[in-house]
C-alpha cells in the first residue's frame, strides 16, 4: 500500500471531492523518507540557488527506496508534491531525486537531466540492484 489514508480523506474521495492539502498531509505522514528528501532538496535549492538540487546518496534500505519509488512513480503524488513545493521533480536510478524551479530558465537543465543521454551517463554498477 502506498499511503495510509485516514478515514475522513477516504470519505472525501468516495464523495468525489478531495482537499489537496489533506492529500499532501497524507503523503507527508505515509512516506516520510520521500517527503524529507523532497523538502530538504527544495530548501537546498532555495538556499544555494542554481538550476537544480539533487540527491545522489542511495536510501539506507529497501523500505526507504520503496517510499521514493511510490512517491515519484505516482502521477497524483508527484503532481501534488510539485504543486505544494512549487518545483518540478525529476527522478533517476531509484534514488537520484532532483528539484528544479518552475522558472523557464531551468528548462534546458531539466531537459538534459531527463534526457536519454542523462540517464545513460548516470548509470553505475553499484546501482544495478535498484
Amino acid at each position: 500500500m502506498s499511503l495510509d489514508v485516514p478515514p475522513a480523506l477516504l470519505e472525501q474521495a468516495e464523495r468525489g471531492e478531495v482537499d489537496e492539502a489533506a492529500f499532501v498531509d497524507c503523503v507527508r505522514t505515509s512516506l516520510p523518507y520521500a517527503w524529507e528528501m523532497v523538502s530538504s532538496l527544495v530548501a537546498q535549492l532555495k538556499v544555494d540557488g542554481g538550476e537544480f538540487a539533487d540527491n545522489q546518496t542511495p536510501p539506507p534500505d529497501e523500505q526507504h527506496r520503496g517510499q521514493l519509488l511510490r512517491a515519484l512513480a505516482s502521477d497524483a503524488i508527484r503532481g501534488a508534491l510539485e504543486r505544494h513545493f512549487g518545483v518540478r521533480l525529476a527522478f533517476q536510478n531509484c534514488h537520484r531525486v532532483a528539484v528544479f524551479p518552475l522558472d523557464p530558465s531551468a528548462d534546458e537543465r531539466l531537459t538534459r537531466f531527463t534526457s536519454l543521454r542523462g540517464q545513460l551517463l548516470n548509470q553505475s554498477p553499484e546501482l544495478r540492484d535498484c
